[in-house]
């Protein structure tokens, strides 16, 4: 792999970043009409009856990031009505996912909306149906063979949706929907201050950043940088930085907001979102550090035991224990994933029933490769890059069998991760004109990867080790034999040894760095061959 790597200028480089986009980036003016998602008119004329004749509503979210901005988003529309709105995050560890028959034993409302689940919801729909609730699902998973008997459902991935652009997530179908409810009840509402929590929900539920899902990410981070949103000047004081990145939120803020419906429960990040004044969002974002600190020493635990149980040969991994702790299994699929290069489905065991997530890689929608055999499982669902599923666990084993017999057909092409490296740059072509160029194309993430780039046999010049603990190290190269200027690289989580021909080949991102009121170029070790 690494011969065939080209050698780029930035102009080349400039190239091959626009190649990846078809024309200009959409202005907000023209993301596709929300009357085109499939029931969304039916559906904003309910929910503005209901306000209309003040009816009780009440709304059921997720625990995950999407499912937490969706419900926020919701929360803080209705207090600008204003009108009471019951809002439910289910616990994932009492409750289980969605809207359960658990969780409608204790509404008591007229009209139930949910946000971020519902699609699968067959069960609960029927108990609304029994109580004479009126239920509205809005979605952006996968459907099954069989629909919820709803009042309406809203969701792009419905064969029926016109809605031109598919890959949204549960908080933009949650938003574009109440655009529908305000236009019904003639509000003046500016749908546009919503933008900071839709874009952080976007980039936390790895959403692909082109289409509109760029546009909104772009415009959302600008609103994050100056909303009077307590949670955004909460966020931005933490990051303390003149410009924020989707990575900053992918790899700083989704991880905290993720932790509360991991470790304890999702209202802990949910009236973060929502505090009305900065003292209570504070005090939430400082509960929600402790959790990630903890979900980080939890899923680290899990991750080594994973590890070592993978059968690294296999096209999907698939791993169970028990006692892991349900909460980080989906991270620890995804470390599984960067590991060894493969989906994988990583399961927790308790009481002979098994619970877990799946990630996947490349082109490998594992959503098809679990649905090929959903007929060993108890329940499943989620989308192409990241599913959930139930099983007993007497079928582990044949369902480990089936999972990869089905995986053994696909083409290996598709299991080559999207974020290859796109060629070797010149020392002198690493500078601040370079950084610039690399921002022209930001937000990075899902669809658009962060570029990466190579050091082929490059000379080490030293390793030093840095952080507290020192679990990190500072790399410096020689890139060449003839140059003069040496690279300095960061390598996280991970200490390097000295090679012994003093040789090093690896992977990098270019990256800005503030420290201080300093600016520097900051180059990040994805990947050492």
């Amino acid at each position: 792999m690494l011969n065939s790597v080209p050698t780029l200028d930035k102009q080349a480089l400039f190239e091959l970043l626009s190649c990846r986009f078809d024309g200009e980036d959409k202005k907000l003016s023209q993301i596709p009409n929300p009357i085109l998602l499939h029931d969304a008119e039916k559906s904003a004329k309910k929910i503005a009856d209901a306000i209309r004749e003040n009816k009780r509503i009440a709304l059921v979210g997720d625990y995950d990031v999407d499912g937490v901005s969706s419900t926020a988003i919701m929360v803080d529309f209705f207090r600008q009505i204003p009108y009471p709105l019951d809002a439910i995050i289910p616990n994932r560890f009492k409750d289980g996912y969605g809207v359960s028959p658990t969780v409608l034993d204790r509404v008591d409302a007229d009209l139930i909306i949910t946000v971020d689940n519902g699609i699968s919801a067959l069960e609960a729909a029927n108990i609304c149906k029994e109580r004479a609730i009126d239920l509205i699902i809005t979605d952006h998973h996968t459907p099954g063979d069989s629909l919820p008997d709803a009042y309406s459902i809203v969701d792009p991935k419905l064969s029926s949706c016109e809605y031109p652009f598919k890959e949204i997530c549960g908080a933009q179908v949650a938003w574009l929907l109440l655009a529908l409810v305000k236009k019904e009840l003639n509000l003046s509402i500016d749908m546009k201050q919503f933008l900071d929590i839709l874009a952080i929900a976007i980039i936390a539920d790895i959403m692909p950043l082109i289409d509109i899902n760029r546009t909104l990410v772009k415009e959302g981070l600008k609103v994050l940088i100056s909303s009077n949103r307590p949670a955004s000047i909460i966020i931005r004081d933490f990051l303390n930085k003149s410009v924020i990145t989707s990575e900053d939120i992918a790899f700083q803020i989704a991880p905290r907001i993720n932790s509360a419906g991991r470790l304890e429960d999702a209202s802990i990040a949910l009236e973060f979102f929502t505090a009305t004044d900065t003292n209570k969002a504070y005090k939430q974002f400082e509960l929600l550090g402790k959790l990630n600190d903890l979900r980080k020493e939890t899923e680290a635990e899990a991750t080594k035991e994973a590890i070592a149980e993978a059968d690294a040969d296999a096209d999907v991994i698939v791993v169970a224990k028990e006692n892991w702790h349900e909460g980080v299994v989906g991270i620890v699929a995804a470390r599984l994933v960067d590991k060894f290069g493969k989906p994988a489905v990583v399961l927790s065991i308790e009481n002979g029933v098994a619970k877990g997530s799946a990630r996947s890689i490349g082109d490998v929608s594992i959503y098809e490769l679990i649905k090929a055999n959903e007929q060993l499982l108890t329940k499943f669902g989620g989308h192409k890059m990241a599913a959930g599923l139930g099983l007993k666990e007497e079928d582990i084993n044949t369902f480990r069998d089936a999972i990869n017999k089905s995986a053994s057909s696909i083409d290996p092409d598709d299991f080559i991760p999207k974020d290859k490296v796109m060629g070797i740059l010149s020392s002198d072509d690493i500078d601040f004109e370079l950084l610039n160029l690399l921002q022209n194309f930001e937000p990075y993430g899902e669809a658009n990867h962060r570029p990466s780039f190579l050091f082929k046999d490059a000379e080490v010049v030293s390793i030093k080790t840095m952080g507290k603990e020192k679990s990190h190290c500072r790399i410096t190269l020689r890139q060449f034999p003839h140059d003069r200027k040496t690279q300095e690289l960061v390598l996280f989580r991970q200490v390097l040894e000295m090679p012994t021909d003093r040789k090093l080949s690896c992977s990098y991102t270019i990256a800005k760095n503030e420290f201080n009121g300093r600016v520097s170029l900051q180059l990040l070790v994805n990947k050492i061959y």
